[in-house]
Formats: C-alpha cells, sequence, structure tokens
C-alpha cells in the first residue's frame, strides 16, 4: 500500500515565513564565531540545505496565507507552532482548528521562564513546550538542573517537552545535546513525555535504545529531509517502535513541504506504520482528542 493519501497529517515542526530572516535567527548567528556564520548566513544551518524555502517565498504576500497554502496543498491538516509574534498570534486565534499551540523555555531564566510558560499554558492552551540547549546563552545541556523546573512543569502540567538533541546545525558546541544525557532525564522524570528534535545524529543507535528502555521517549523528524531519515530510526519505527516514532517537518526554515512530501512515499515505513508517524502518534501525546 505504502503511504496513504487520505490522512490529515499533523506537523509537530512548522513555522511561518519571515520579513528579516537573518535577524530573526540572530539570537543564535551573534553566539557563533565563524565569519560565514556571523556575516554570510541569513539562516544559520543553510549551509546543510541546497535550497532554503524562507529565501523563495515572495514577502509581499500574509506569512500566514502562504503558509495555509502550503499546508492545504501538501495534505497538513494541522502544525504545532510557538505562541509568541503577531503571525502566530493570530493564526492561533484565527484558525484554531489548523494550529497547536507550543511554547519554548529558557532555562537559564528560573522562574521566570516557569510563569512565562505558565501563562501561556492558561492564554493559549499549550499543548507543548519545546527546548533548544546549544541555542541558550550559555548553553544548558539536557540533563542540566537547571532545566529540571521545566520539566517538573510539564509533568505538571501534562504537556510533552521537545528537545533538540544530537550534533547541532548552527556551529555551536555538541556537548550539551548528547542523546546519553537524556537518560538521567528520563530516570529522574519517568512519567515526562520527552521528544527528541532534529535528528539525535550521530547516536541514533544509542537513541533507539533508549527508547526502548523508556516507554515515554519519542523521535520526531524535525529538520531532516525524508531521504536522509536515519536507518535505525525507521528500522525501529518498522519493529517495535511504531508508538514512538512522529512527523515533524522544517518549513519555512531549511525544508519546503513540497521536497518532505515529494520525498516521503519513499521511506520504507510498513503500512501499519504510516498513520502513526504521520497523524496517530502525535495526536496522542498532545492530547489532541481531549
Amino acid at each position: 500500500m505504502g503511504m496513504p493519501t487520505d490522512i490529515g497529517v499533523i506537523d509537530t515542526m512548522l513555522g511561518f515565513p519571515a520579513a528579516d530572516m537573518k535577524e530573526q535567527y540572530r539570537f543564535i548567528t551573534t553566539r557563533t564565531k565563524d565569519s560565514q556564520s556571523r556575516e554570510e548566513f541569513a539562516f544559520p544551518v543553510e549551509y546543510m540545505f541546497k535550497d532554503v524555502p524562507d529565501k523563495r517565498i515572495d514577502r509581499s504576500n500574509d506569512p500566514l496565507s502562504i503558509t495555509l497554502a502550503e499546508m492545504d496543498r501538501w495534505g497538513i491538516e494541522k502544525a504545532m507552532i510557538g505562541v509568541h509574534g503577531e503571525v502566530s498570534e493570530r493564526a492561533l486565534k484565527d484558525h484554531p482548528d489548523r494550529f497547536i499551540p507550543s511554547t519554548g523555555a529558557d532555562p537559564n531564566l528560573g522562574m521566570q521562564s516557569i510563569r512565562q510558560l505558565v501563562a501561556d499554558y492558561e492564554k493559549w492552551g499549550i499543548r507543548a513546550v519545546h527546548m533548544f540547549p546549544a541555542g541558550y546563552s550559555p548553553q544548558v545541556p539536557i540533563n542540566d538542573k537547571k532545566a529540571y523546573p521545566v520539566y517538573a512543569k510539564c509533568v505538571e502540567l501534562g504537556v510533552p517537552v521537545f528537545v533538540c538533541a544530537g550534533v547541532p546545525g548552527p556551529r555551536l558546541p555538541m556537548a550539551c545535546q548528547k542523546v546519553e544525557l537524556i537518560d538521567e532525564v528520563m530516570y529522574d522524570f519517568p512519567d515526562l513525555v520527552f521528544v527528541t528534535r532534529h535528528g539525535c545524529e550521530p547516536w541514533t543507535e544509542l537513541m533507539v535504545k533508549l527508547m526502548v528502555k523508556w516507554p515515554n521517549l519519542h523521535y520526531s523528524t524535525s529538520a531532516f529531509a525524508p531521504k536522509y531519515y536515519p536507518k535505525d530510526i525507521i528500522n525501529y519505527a518498522n519493529s517495535r517502535g511504531a508508538d514512538r516514532v512522529i512527523y515533524a517537518g522544517y518549513f519555512p526554515m531549511g525544508l519546503s513541504l513540497e521536497r518532505i512530501m515529494t520525498e516521503m512515499p519513499n521511506v520504507g515505513f510498513k503500512d501499519d506504520v504510516w498513520p502513526k508517524f504521520l497523524r496517530d502518534n502525535a495526536a496522542r501525546i498532545l492530547k489532541l482528542d481531549s
């Protein structure tokens, strides 16, 4: 049968075109030290992608309309977005059936970050929290105790945390995102639903071992074109991990939905894995049916 075409896909990582892409990612590029990242790149990981979608988008058009049109074209029924910013707020207010609210948390801010997280939960009904250990200043390792209040609050609110893991794309140190650090977090927070972002490379085999070990640990495919999905992850989904691998895109940052969805049918998932990967797993952990 292959990839079904009648499933309303849930994308667990999507954004909107930016009027000034370079300014949007300045929080990363100002922390890099190589001249190419600081001076040439508009998008800090564009060296990894042949064609950054945001560079091709006509910014005279409304970014929300552009995004909705792409979602409709490629079968994305719902997408998870951050709650902050004019476009995101308008999307959540005008199209609550299409967009799923999430918020970020910076452990360096201590209780300020926790208060903001709670405020976003009360105002927007956030369904997830996202974290970028290598992107903080200073960096916060996945198992750093400064992150523990965030994890505890996620458990208390019943929302999953999405955390970047593996070698970061931006030219920043990687030690804070080593996959092995997840093990301690899952030991201390067995009720935490933890979802990795951005590949976990080069430690995908270890990530599979940890998912076998910890029942609330999941993997999402953000920032990877389907032709580059790690074989370890595909094999795991096709064996005992069908409930643990979740689709995530990367529009409009590094990948177009066109590229993702035209490559997707060639991924070797078994027939019974596809619905879970494209929709059911995300719906379950984000509690979209409640």
